[in-house]
Parts: structure tokens; sequence; C-alpha cells
């Protein structure tokens, strides 16, 4: 979605308070263009959680003409806010999803571009030589990439007659393939691949390779040309005197699920099991989301305190009236949720942020809040509230864990524990991709799953994991990971009778829709023919459930019928998985492989993981 301003005004006014000249200093919000004087720009921009931003602009793609403004404060700004204000709102501006570009305009890319600037560009797929349009190349870059036309032969503004890959090359370019020893009289047209081999178009024998020759990299810098970047081997040597034969193997792992299966909450623990950091970047937002998410917890919370005593007071809950000593025995409108008048007006405040916009406050404004954080929970009316949460709807299972530190998370020096990175929920990556590199410890070998590959030191393993929602909304993704060696699909075993609203206002139940998914990705040409491994999530929680709703509430598991001689929860987690087998059997003739985790318990999640070796060994 994009967003233009739109007032009727001089063009060198300020929008909002239309005065101003062309000299007068403005601020620019970069989504629609609208400029803000020094009076008026933070009533225009607010608290600014999403960097330089209109309030109304919040949420908006950025203007893609003002990317490379993007964390580059202005001399105003810094002038009104404090040094630490500036940081914030330019590393807020930087990381927020919101800001980042779309997905299908991203491609994966090993040698990308440096230093990008806006401007049109050419591209030589064969070869990787990239330029701006009218000038000599300036970078080497993957080759083979799905952007971009057909190379036009005046891309480059050559003038020599002489065309490679069909482009008329420059008189630079030609002094450095002649000095490749690149036989060029005449008007040949030559193809020249990503390793420097060339031969004369037509023709099938390799004339030769200009990189074999070591003196033409010092020629191409002092004729300012591209060379490969130093760790592509192009022409089957060594790299940075290390063989080619002793490269590690990397297998790729593909993480994907329905929204609250727990593919989060995996990658997070396989960070934490195989000490993969988090970044400085990614603890300040999970931080930022655990703040987000711990108020809006407690606005739930005082929603329900208000709905519990208006229920008392109309008569419909037990009325439990509070005596004060000194009193005359006459019933008021005092209850056991009734706020002290001080609470009372934090709680008022409180519910009229959440209304308005939550994210745009918070965690910005929670050092304001967080005096009254301590009193309001030590208050007998809202643990009265919070004995009765199981009746609130909205609140997730996961506030409790949060609730109960809630004293701790409200400090200032407050920083998220493991435990507490894990179960944070919502929290999302730039781009919906999240990517990490692993190896298996050498002295864990008590694994079930045999592999020789485990303990390998030339074996890594990419866990990548795809955002649930970009998932549902754009299948053209999967194409970017034909790659892969193996697909983890993630499923909640406790969504069995859950429903949500689909895109065509339609109540779904999760757990079809999971197996929906399933199917779309199970056939997929992307995969075909790859291995997959169903991850059976939430084992603990089934436990609890299954005793109080049976899985016969999803139409799938209508058969569903327990034997005595082992738990039902046990009995029924292998039922679903009966079930997903035989269901990818229908559609591929392979054997399904399937692992039942609880992805709070490293444990189970570290076994899961140790199916890529079995992957990777039958790959190769």
């Amino acid at each position: 979605m994009e967003r233009e301003a739109v007032m009727q005004r001089k063009k060198s006014s300020c929008y909002l308070c239309l005065k101003g000249n062309w000299f007068t200093e403005k601020e620019v919000c970069i989504v629609c263009d609208a400029k803000y004087c020094s009076n008026c720009v933070l009533r225009a921009m607010g608290s600014m959680p999403e960097g330089r931003k209109c309030i109304t602009c919040t949420g908006f793609r950025v203007d893609d003409s003002k990317r490379g403004t993007l964390g580059k404060c202005s001399r105003m700004l810094k002038r009104m806010l404090t040094e630490m204000e500036v940081k914030q709102i330019m590393r807020s501006e930087l990381s927020c999803n919101a800001n980042q570009l779309m997905p299908e305009r991203v491609f994966s890319c090993p040698n990308p571009p440096k230093k990008l600037n806006p401007g049109y560009y050419w591209y030589d797929k064969v070869s990787g030589y990239w330029g701006k349009i009218g000038r000599r190349p300036c970078q080497i870059i993957t080759p083979h990439l799905r952007v971009g036309g057909q190379l036009m032969r005046n891309a480059s503004n050559g003038n020599t007659s002489v065309l490679i890959n069909n482009r008329e090359i420059t008189k630079r370019e030609l002094c450095m393939f002649q000095l490749s020893g690149m036989q060029c009289e005449g008007q040949p047209h030559f193809w020249l691949s990503a390793d420097g081999s060339y031969q004369e178009e037509g023709m099938k024998c390799i004339k030769g390779c200009i990189w074999d020759k070591s003196r033409i990299k010092l020629f191409c810098s002092l004729l300012s040309l591209p060379t490969p970047p130093d760790s592509v081997n192009p022409c089957g040597g060594e790299v940075n005197g290390v063989n080619c034969c002793e490269k590690k193997i990397l297998c790729k792992l593909l993480l994907l699920g329905e929204q609250n299966s727990g593919t989060s909450t995996i990658y997070k623990q396989a960070k934490l099991l195989f000490k993969v950091p988090f970044s400085e970047d990614e603890r300040r937002n999970i931080k930022f989301t655990i703040l987000r998410n711990l108020y809006r917890y407690i606005g739930i919370l005082l929603e329900g305190r208000e709905r519990f005593e208006e229920e008392i007071l109309s008569g419909k809950g037990k009325r439990q009236v509070i005596d004060e000593p000194g009193s005359s025995g006459q019933i008021d409108d005092k209850t056991m949720y009734t706020l002290s008048p001080r609470l009372k007006a934090f709680s008022d405040r409180l519910l009229k942020v959440m209304a308005s916009n939550l994210e745009a406050i918070f965690p910005y404004g929670t050092s304001e809040y967080a005096p009254f954080i301590e009193e309001l929970w030590r208050d007998p009316s809202f643990q009265s509230t919070y004995n009765r949460r199981n009746e609130l709807d909205s609140l997730p299972r996961v506030a409790s864990y949060f609730l109960e530190r809630v004293v701790v998370i409200s400090q200032p020096d407050y920083e998220p524990s493991d435990m507490d990175i894990l179960y944070a929920e919502g929290i999302t990556s730039t781009n919906g991709l999240s990517c990490m590199e692993y190896s298996f410890p050498e002295s864990t070998q008590n694994s079930s799953i045999d592999s020789s590959n485990q303990n390998d030191p030339l074996v890594r393993y990419q866990l990548i994991r795809v955002d649930p929602k970009c998932l549902v909304e754009n299948y053209e993704w999967l194409e970017m990971f034909e790659d892969v060696d193996l697909v983890l699909f993630c499923v909640s075993l406790t969504c069995y009778d859950e429903f949500f609203e689909d895109s065509r206002g339609f109540l779904t139940n999760k757990m079809l829709a999971s197996k929906q998914l399933f199917e779309n990705i199970v056939i997929h040409p992307t995969f075909d023919l790859k291995n997959f491994l169903l991850i059976l999530n939430k084992y603990n929680m089934l436990e609890e459930k299954i005793e109080q709703v049976p899985l016969t509430e999803c139409d799938w598991f209508c058969d569903f019928n327990p034997v005595i001689n082992m738990s039902l929860a046990q009995y029924a987690s292998h039922y679903v998985a009966l079930k997903f087998k035989t269901l990818f059997n229908s559609l591929t003739g392979c054997e399904l492989f399937v692992s039942i985790v609880n992805a709070l318990e490293p444990e189970t999640v570290d076994e899961a993981l140790r199916y890529a070796p079995v992957a990777c060994a039958l790959i190769n």
C-alpha cells in the first residue's frame, strides 16, 4: 500500500500549519513526502515507531526514492531531540518490518551488487558483469539471476565493435581482454562464462580463461574494471590456500508451518541449542516485542476487570461488597474488582491507548507507565481478575508466564532471558525470512538417529524459516528454495478444535488449514522428490487438552478410536502422525519422517533436527 499527501496549500509551506516558505527547514515523511516545520513535526509524526512517518502513514511502505535517506538523521531532529532518542528513531526506521523491501523484490544472491544507488543498471546474466546504463561494468556479481531483461548491445555505450555476450564492450575492457590473450582483431563476437572461459560465438571450442593469468587482476585494478570476488574460484584452483575438495558441505533445511504452529519457537530453540548468538538488533526487537505484549496482556485483564465489576453491579455475578472500618454498612458501588482512583485513572489511560494504536506508543512510552505496573500487579482487585484469566478468551496461554514476571520485566534495566525469548510470541523477521547455520557438537552422540554425518566437521546445516503470513500470501516464495535438502513442516497438536476467520470471512478449522497447506507444499514442483519431516509440536499441551476436548472435534479425525494400553495423548499423536503419513504417501509415494516435540524442551528439538544428516545422506 502506498500513500500520497493531498492538501490544498503552497508548495513551500508546512503541511500542518500551512506556514513557512522555501527557506524554512522541514522534516519530510518517508512515505507520502509531506513536509513539517519544527513546530509541527512531533505532532504530525508522534513517537516515530517506524521512523519519520506521519502518524497516519504508520504501517505503509516507504517511498523507494527515499530509501537512500533511511537511518540518516536531519539536522532539525538532532536539535529537537536527545542523542538517544535520535538513535532509537533511526534504528527503528532501518529495522522495522514496514520499511523493508517486499519479499517478491528480493532475490537470493551470494555476491550481490555493493553500494547500490538508485538508477538504471545493465546485467550480463551469463558472465555476472554489472554496471550502470551507458557505463562500463563496475562489479561482477552472481550470474544467472532472474532479474532484468535481454542485454542490449549498447548497454555500456561501447564503441569497439567487439561483442561479449551480445554487448559491445568499452575500450578499457577491450584493452583488458587483449592483455589476457583474447584475439580481438576485426569485429568478433564472443561468449564469456562466469568462470572466465570464453569462446567464439557459434563455436564449441573454448579459447581460454581470462582469469588464468595472475597479472590480469592487476591490470583490471589499473583500468578500474571489476574482478571476481575473492570467495569465488572460477577456474578450479585453490581459494585462499584451501583446496576445493575440502569445501564444507552445506545441508539446507526449510522450516514451514501455519500461524501459531511453533516454527518461531523451534527456530529460537535451535539458536540457543547450537549456541548461535542473537544479534544486538534481534535482542532489542525481542525485548520491545515482550514489552508491547506485556502491556497488551495487562490491557486485556483490565478489560476483563471492568466486565466482572459490571456483572456484579448489575446483579449477574456474585456480589461481594467491601466493608471498610467505620462504615455504616450501607451497600455502595465498591466490589472485589474495584480499583483505587489512582489505578483506575491509569487503567482508563492504558485502555484508551490500546484502542487507538498501542504499537505506535510502546515500548517508547513504557518509562511513563512503569511506576504503575508493580502497584497494579499487587492490587487485590487486579489479582482477583488474574485468578479468573481462564474466562478471558483473548488472553493467550503464554501470558501467564510474562504476567508473573511483570515486576522484573517492567524495570528499566530488563534484559530478556533465554526462557523469555522462547516464550515471546509475535516475533517476526525482516522480510519474513530467518536463517542460521550450525553444526552438531562432537560430544553429542546419544541420539537414536544413526548417521555418520552428524559429527563430520565438514558438514554444516542451514536452517531457514519462512514466516507463515508471507507463505500464505505468496507461494512464489517457494521457488527460492529449490536447493533445500529437507523440508520441516510444523503442526500444532492442540489446534484440532480451534478455528480462525479466513480471507473470505468463513470460520476454518486450524488443523484442516494445516492439512491443506501441507498438501500445497508437498505437491509444489519446487519440492518434487524432496525429503519431508513432519514436526508434531506442543505434545505437552495435548496431554492436558485431550482429557477435556476429544480429538473427534476435527472432522478429519472422526474415526479416532483410542485403545487402552497406552496414554490417550500418546495414542492421539501416533494417530495424527499416521494420518499425515498416509496423506503424504498418497501424494508422493514416499515415506514421511515424523518427530513429536515440545518446542520449549531443547532435547526434543535436537532429536528432530537430527533427521537432517539422514536427509543429506539419502540425497548424497
